[in-house]
């Protein structure tokens, strides 16, 4: 089965801008029905695909965060030549950690990380997700089971070196969120099966803004974008959208 590769989106219903970023190993798909839900409610929306995401995973790995915060101000930069000035941050996993660097780095009107992680992972584990996602992508192409070992034995000889720029990127966003002065708020799933949870209480007591808040979603999983509680999410990251200064 050819897999149709995801591809960025721009939803543009009005002056007040948001710019949706992905997280590692997703893509465009993950923050789509929250742009969509977005542009009812009036506010234009952009996502980019960082390098190496949304096609098969042998791209992936010849990638780094280098790659992919170029991709996130290329989409910031975008935002700003179709004219639209104030802009607002929101992003899952690691394109929270990326919307957190964006409030320090840019002129940012509110940020909403969501299950951002401020935890370092080993190598060994990051390297376990890459191989499980190259597993479900070659899963969801059709392939059968056997060319599927045969393909992942291959995958195997070629490391992801840019796993400890990985680790260095989460840290030194870390090291510097006590910069953050943008009106923030913190997004975690309870039952978050990826990151340390208590990466929720670092961004939150570590941000300096005047207006933040912190909301924990009971039944919820990591990519709490899609999951069950969706729609309530949709809502309060529209309400917190609405108390900023556009």
């Amino acid at each position: 089965m050819k897999v149709v590769a995801p591809k960025p989106f721009t939803f543009e219903a009005g002056e007040r801008a948001v710019l949706l970023l992905h997280g590692f190993t997703g893509h465009s798909a993950d923050v789509r029905m929250l742009g969509r839900f977005l542009e009812k409610k009036g506010y234009t929306s952009h996502a980019p695909i960082y390098k190496g995401h949304g096609v098969p995973p042998e791209q992936l790995v010849h990638t780094g965060p280098e790659d992919w915060w170029s991709d996130v101000m290329n989409a910031y930069n975008h935002l700003k030549e179709l004219g639209y000035e104030k802009i607002a941050a929101v992003g899952l996993s690691l394109g929270g950690v990326f919307s957190l660097k964006l409030s320090y780095t840019v002129p940012i009107v509110g940020v909403v990380p969501m299950c951002a992680p401020m935890y370092i992972k080993s190598e060994e584990t990051m390297y376990e997700g890459i191989l499980a996602y190259a597993r479900e992508y070659k899963r969801y192409e059709g392939k059968s089971p056997e060319q599927i070992e045969e393909e992942m034995n291959a995958f195997r000889q070629t490391p992801m070196n840019t796993l400890r720029a990985l680790q260095d990127l989460i840290r030194d966003v870390r090291n510097n969120i006590d910069m953050i002065y943008s009106p923030t708020f913190v997004v975690q799933a309870r039952h978050d099966e990826m990151i340390n949870t208590d990466s929720a209480n670092i961004i939150y007591n570590g941000v300096e803004s005047h207006l933040k808040k912190i909301k924990w979603y009971e039944d919820s999983t990591h990519v709490i974008t899609l999951d069950k509680e969706k729609d309530a999410l949709h809502e309060d990251v529209y309400n917190f959208l609405e108390q900023l200064d556009w």
